[in-house]
C-alpha cells in the first residue's frame, strides 16, 4: 500500500508541475506580436527587453519557441540604441541559435573607456545596481571576443567588496548589488567560490520566513531579491536554507493570468516570471 501510495504521489506531483508550467506557457504565449516579438502586457508593442525574457523563460522550461522565423527576423530587423538593448538583443539571437549583430563587436569596443568607470556614478532609480550595464558588458565581450584587462578589472571591481563581504559603492552593501559583482567576476574567470564572506552576507539577506531581501535589515522580499539571493549561492556552490518559503513566496507572486509579479499584488511581467522560474527551478520546486 506505501508503494502505491508513493506512486500517486508521484503522478499527483507530476500532473501539478504540468499544470503549473502549462499555464506559464499560455502567459508568454498569449504576449507574443505578429511580428515575431513579444511584450509582457497584451496589446503592447514588442521590445527587446520581453523578447528575450519570453525566449528565456521557453528556453528554461524547454519548450519550443513558437514562429521562431518571425522572432528572428523581428530580432534581426530591430535597431539597438544602448547597452541594455544590445544586450537583449543578442542575448536572444543566441536563444535562437543565432550570432550577434556584426556591430555589436564594434560598438563594445567604444565603450570601453566609459565602462572602465563603472561603480563611480549614482545608479537611476529604474535601474537595479550600479554593476548592472557592466555585467551585461561582460557577457557581451565573451560574445564576441573583445579583450579587456581581466586582471585590473578584477581588482577594481574586488575594491567594491566590503568588511561585511556584501559589494556596493559608497561603503554600502545591498544584495542586488553583491549579485551583479560576483556575476561579473564569475565572467571574468574569478574563483568567486573563494569569497566566504561574500556567502556570509548574502545568507545575512536570507529571511527563515522565505526569500531574500536587499539588505539584512529590510522586509518584505521582492521578486529580484530573491532571484538575486538564489542566483548568487548557486553561484557560490550553496543553495537556498529555507527552500520550501521561498517557493511558497513565489508561487504567492504567480497571477490568474499565469504570470509572475514583483510580490503578491504587482502585476504580471516577464522579467519577474523569468525570475520565478529560474528560482524555482534551482531551488528543485519546478
Amino acid at each position: 500500500m506505501r508503494e502505491v501510495g508513493q506512486f500517486a504521489l508521484g503522478l499527483e506531483k507530476q500532473f501539478v508541475d504540468v499544470s503549473r508550467v502549462k499555464r506559464i506557457e499560455d502567459y508568454v504565449v498569449k504576449r507574443q506580436n505578429d511580428d515575431g516579438g513579444y511584450a509582457f502586457a497584451q496589446g503592447l508593442e514588442s521590445n527587446a527587453q520581453d523578447t528575450y525574457y519570453g525566449l528565456a523563460i521557453f528556453d528554461l522550461l524547454k519548450i519550443p519557441f513558437p514562429n521562431v522565423e518571425q522572432t528572428i527576423k523581428w530580432l534581426h530587423e530591430f535597431i539597438p540604441d544602448s547597452l541594455y538593448s544590445h544586450f537583449y538583443i543578442a542575448k536572444a539571437l543566441k536563444l535562437c541559435g543565432k550570432d550577434p549583430e556584426k556591430n555589436l563587436k564594434g560598438y563594445l569596443l567604444s565603450r570601453l573607456a566609459s565602462m572602465e568607470e563603472f561603480g563611480t556614478a549614482d545608479v537611476y532609480v529604474e535601474v537595479a545596481s550600479e554593476f548592472e550595464a557592466f555585467f551585461m558588458f561582460t557577457e557581451l565581450i565573451s560574445m564576441v571576443g573583445v579583450e579587456i584587462d581581466r586582471e585590473k578589472t578584477i581588482g577594481s571591481l574586488l575594491s567594491y567588496q566590503n568588511k561585511d563581504g556584501g559589494f556596493g559603492v559608497h561603503r554600502y552593501s545591498n544584495l542586488n548589488s553583491t549579485y551583479y559583482a560576483a556575476a561579473s567576476l564569475l565572467n571574468l574567470g574569478y574563483p568567486i567560490k573563494s569569497l566566504k564572506k561574500t556567502l556570509g552576507y548574502v545568507r545575512s539577506c536570507e529571511k527563515p520566513s522565505g526569500g531574500f531581501t536587499v539588505v539584512p535589515s529590510s522586509y518584505p522580499p521582492y521578486m529580484e531579491h530573491v532571484y538575486y539571493g538564489v542566483s548568487t549561492l548557486h553561484s557560490l556552490g550553496e543553495y537556498s536554507r529555507y527552500p520550501e518559503k521561498t517557493a511558497k513566496f513565489v508561487f504567492g507572486c504567480q497571477n490568474s493570468n499565469g504570470g509572475f509579479a514583483r510580490s503578491d499584488l504587482g502585476i504580471s511581467t516577464f522579467e519577474d516570471t523569468f525570475y520565478a522560474v529560474s528560482i524555482l527551478q534551482k531551488i528543485g520546486k519546478l
